[in-house]
Order: C-alpha cells, then sequence, then structure tokens
C-alpha cells in the first residue's frame, strides 16, 4: 500500500527538481495527479525515445503519477485544477511564486478553497532577499553554491559543473522530508500550510556543512574548505590495468592497510601514523596511496583490500553499474513491460519499510492518459468534459 496510501498530490512542476520529488511520493503511496500543459513536460523530449513525447528522463522521473493537461491560462482551466485542489493534499509547483500568483492560484487564494492544503513550492531562492524573482537552474545553483570553483581546486584549475543534475534531486529530496513533514503538522492541528523549498538556500547548506571549515568562527581562522575532500589525489585510484575506488579512513583501517601491503616505514611515519596526522598531510598521504595501488591489477588490488576488511569498490561506468552483482541481486533496475514503450529499465525505489512496503504501480504515463478519469472523479460529467476538449482547455489522450 505504501506510508502514503490515500494522500492525494496535485503535481504542476516540470524538468526534475519537481518531477523527482512529486514522483518519489508517488512511489511512497500517494495518489499523484500530474498537471501538464497541452504541450506537456519538456522532458518528454530529451534523449533517444521510441515514441515522441516518452524520453528517458520523463519514464524516470515520472512514474507513479497520472497525467491530465490543463491549459491554465484559460479560464475553464484554472477552474477545473482548482476542483482538484479543494481535495487534494498536497500541491507543488516550481515555477517562481510570482508566476503562481499571476495564475491566481497563489497560496491566499487556494487555502481558502481548501484550508488543509500543503502548499509546498520547488524554486530558485528564498522570498525575503533580493533574489526573491529571479529564474534559477541547476546549473546557476552549482555554480552559486561554490562547487565549479571546488572542483577547480581538486584538478586543472578550470571551475566545471558536477555532472549530474544534483541541485535539482537534493532540493527534491529536501521537498519530500518538508511536505512529508507538514503532513504530520497537519494531522496534529488540522490546518495546512505554505511550504517554500529554496534551491540557493538549501544547497548553500548542504556545500557549507562540509566546507565551512575555519569560516564558522568570528573573526575566521581560515577561508573554508575540507582538506580530505579538495586533495587532488581523493579520486578513483589508477591500478596497473585500470581503476579503483578505495578509501583509507580510520586507524584500524590504515594498520590493516600496512600489514596487507607490507608497508612498515608508513606505520611510524608521522604522517600516517595518527588520524590528527593524516588530516594534516592529506595530499601527501593521498599521493603515495595512489602510487602504491599503481602497482598491481585492479583484480588484485578487490581480493587484497577486500580479505584486510579495507572500504573497496569498482569503479564503473554507466553500462557496467548495471551488472554490479549487488544491484543484480537485489533487482534494482528491473526490466518490465511499459504498456506503449515496450520493455524499460525501472529503478526500484532505494527505501524499504517493513509494514507498508511499496512498489512501482504505474509507470510514466502518455501525455494527458488520464485526464478524462480526473476530471470524472473531480464530478465533470461527460458532457464537460467533452467541451472542455473541443475548447481546447484539455485534450484527449494521445494514442502511442
Amino acid at each position: 500500500m505504501g506510508p502514503l496510501e490515500g494522500i492525494k498530490v496535485i503535481d504542476m512542476t516540470t524538468v526534475l527538481m519537481g518531477p523527482y520529488a512529486t514522483q518519489m511520493l508517488g512511489d511512497y503511496g500517494a495518489d499523484v495527479i500530474k498537471v501538464e500543459s497541452l504541450d506537456g513536460d519538456v522532458t518528454r523530449q530529451i534523449g533517444p525515445t521510441r515514441h515522441p513525447g516518452m524520453g528517458p528522463v520523463f519514464l524516470n522521473t515520472n512514474r507513479s503519477k497520472r497525467s491530465i493537461c490543463l491549459d491554465l491560462k484559460k479560464p475553464a482551466g484554472r477552474e477545473a485544477v482548482l476542483r482538484l485542489i479543494k481535495s487534494a493534499d498536497v500541491l507543488v509547483y516550481n515555477v517562481r511564486p510570482q508566476a503562481m500568483a499571476r495564475l491566481n492560484l497563489g497560496y491566499d487564494v487556494v487555502s481558502k478553497i481548501n484550508p488543509r492544503l500543503i502548499y509546498a513550492g520547488v524554486f530558485g531562492f528564498g522570498q525575503d532577499g533580493p533574489y526573491a524573482a529571479k529564474p534559477a537552474y541547476d546549473d546557476l545553483i552549482q555554480g552559486a553554491t561554490a562547487l565549479p570553483a571546488l572542483m577547480a581546486q581538486t584538478a586543472d584549475g578550470v571551475p566545471r559543473y558536477v555532472p549530474n543534475a544534483l541541485v535539482d534531486r537534493i532540493v527534491g529530496l529536501t521537498a519530500v522530508g518538508a511536505i512529508c513533514a507538514s503532513l504530520v503538522d497537519r494531522d496534529r492541528t488540522g490546518r495546512g500550510q505554505r511550504v517554500d523549498i529554496p534551491m540557493f538556500e538549501t544547497m548553500a547548506g548542504f556545500v557549507m556543512g562540509d566546507h565551512m571549515g575555519g569560516l564558522t568562527y568570528d573573526p575566521p581562522l581560515d577561508k573554508g574548505g575540507y582538506a580530505r575532500h579538495l586533495s587532488p589525489d581523493r579520486r578513483p585510484y589508477k591500478t596497473s590495468d585500470g581503476y579503483i575506488c578505495v578509501i583509507v579512513y580510520n586507524d584500524k583501517q590504515w594498520q590493516n592497510f600496512f600489514d596487507a601491503t607490507g608497508r612498515d616505514d608508513l606505520r611510524t611515519n608521522p604522517k600516517f601514523a595518527t588520524f590528527a596526522g593524516r588530516a594534516t598531510n592529506i595530499d601527501v598521504v593521498y599521493a603515495e596511496l595512489a602510487r602504491i595501488l599503481e602497482t598491481k591489477t585492479t583484480a588484485e588490488w578487490s581480493k587484497i583490500l577486500e580479505k584486510a576488511d579495507v572500504p573497496v569498490m569498482p569503479m564503473h561506468d554507466l553500462e557496467s553499474l548495471l551488472g554490479d552483482p549487488h544491484i543484480v541481486a537485489t533487482n534494482f533496475f528491473p526490466v518490465i513491460e511499459h504498456p506503449t514503450e515496450g520493455r524499460i529499465r525501472n529503478m526500484r525505489p532505494s527505501a524499504r519499510f517493513s509494514e507498508t512496503p511499496v512498489e512501482t504501480k504505474r509507470l510514466a504515463p502518455r501525455l494527458s492518459e488520464h485526464s478524462a478519469e480526473i476530471l470524472h472523479e473531480a464530478g465533470f460529467s461527460p458532457d464537460e468534459i467533452a467541451a472542455l476538449v473541443s475548447d481546447g482547455v484539455t485534450k484527449a489522450a494521445s494514442n502511442t
């Protein structure tokens, strides 16, 4: 059934950050109604497809949802979404609040229609600062929260974005927590509330939690930065035939490493012997570790380090990850049959619940696949639904 069974979510989000959050709510059992424009979420067009509008980014960020198309700029479209909101538990949006206000769908309006509604906004910036109305994207927020500057310190001096929609997914996860917390509060008080989850502030805390360093203090003790994370040799290590991921962290692991490699000379070296010594000389420590690991093959090191109880993992690429023995054993990427897209790889929710297990009941929907069904549930008659289609407020489901 899932722990959120019985919770109804109106998903007015697009692209990645909001859809990732609402997909997780759907995975956990909520009934998520994805409200799309008549053209659909733009991520439908990203990547290779078997059929138009069903690209891999969309498929992997919009399972566990139903799709309805509504033109919210038309009065009838706005009235239709308000009828959906009236019986909902949560509304999630990821446009700027000013855009919701222009649609006359701000919290001041919808809370009067449904005082129990959790009105959750995931957008760029807190609304009490000068950036309140600025647009925001993952790349911009990565840059504004120092991630490219940190990347430049660890490699060739060139700032680079992390090759992943890191911000969108972290803020999406933060939104799930905030929404679930708000639902708990509503159960206590009977009242909903507005919840803002800004990208900039969320990521500022996420990054600086590691890298505040001496900037924690006033006046500062240094310029910030976690030395271990910034060491140029904190990376997958080259072996004689490939790469391997190794971390030798605590004193016991280092003692085991010395035993396994016969490096008694390092055991008594003050730069290696204690946690404090290693932290102070982290660049020297990691550089020596890199030199040692170049002397054997990846398979040899994996066997040696696992036997020594030193943490080690393979360095996968995107394709080899699918075949990882643990991933295969846990069936994390099951190949399943999509009603229109044929055989696809799904991703199982990672959380496991002992009393309310979750499983994928719905795969990503076709554009407007459930419009008639959802409108009927909201009390629209067949004639009213037909009129909305003919007036261009919604449209019938595509046949692909």
